[in-house]
């Protein structure tokens, strides 16, 4: 059964003083999180969100219409120059994400603190 995708944006700042926004999901991401997942993303202030980390460690399953969001989610950061790094991604995931490209697009990273940094 699919958990409902919930989302919550938190903004720090990298370790040189720039602001990031962090992109929270919990649940399941399969193509009913639409409007959750993009629509989310859309709505960052671009001045204030030139670098967004996506924390996936809540998500418990995300199937291929999830992973297309995903995908759809970084070609819109790709175009408008936004660098986007990801995190929490289990083991399966993370594999499935690099052998899908996602990792032209985005870092991907064991945990926040590790994205942080790279920043």
């Amino acid at each position: 059964m699919e958990s409902k995708t919930k989302v919550h944006v938190d903004q720090l700042l990298s370790p040189a003083g720039h602001p990031v926004a962090v992109v929270r999901f919990e649940g399941d991401i399969a193509a009913t999180s639409k409007d959750v997942v993009l629509g989310t993303y859309q709505r960052l202030p671009r001045e204030l969100s030139k670098l967004v980390l996506l924390d996936f460690s809540k998500v418990g399953y995300i199937n291929s219409s999830g992973i297309t969001l995903v995908i759809q989610l970084l070609m819109e950061a790709y175009q408008s120059a936004r660098k986007i790094y990801a995190f929490g991604l289990s083991p399966h995931f993370t594999k499935v994400f690099t052998v899908a490209g996602i990792t032209d697009y985005a870092g991907l990273f064991h945990s926040e603190a590790e994205a942080l940094k790279a920043l």
